[in-house]
């Protein structure tokens, strides 16, 4: 399914809004990156795009795109989801 993330920098990291799929039952979702994680899960990256592209493929694995938050940090993921952080960096 196709993952499309536009991230802006902000204050303290970024926020990003992510749209899943290309068809009528398309989500959107509002996803915000802090800066520390950003050092720890992407700290080559210039910008969290490929990293929270990444962690949505990781959640489509696990669930339909109608049970991801509608708006979440990215690290919450790992609180549902302990084998995220090592997931996305394999």
């Amino acid at each position: 399914m196709r993952v499309v993330a536009d991230c802006t920098r902000t204050e303290e990291g970024w926020v990003c809004d992510v749209r899943v799929g290309d068809d009528d039952g398309a989500t959107r979702h509002r996803v915000t990156v802090r800066d520390a994680t950003m050092r720890g899960l992407a700290p080559a990256a210039e910008d969290p795009t490929e990293l929270v592209r990444r962690s949505f493929d990781f959640l489509l694995e696990r669930e339909p795109r109608e049970s991801i938050l509608s708006a979440f940090d990215l690290e919450v993921i790992g609180r549902y989801f302990p084998e995220w952080p090592r997931a996305i960096n394999s």
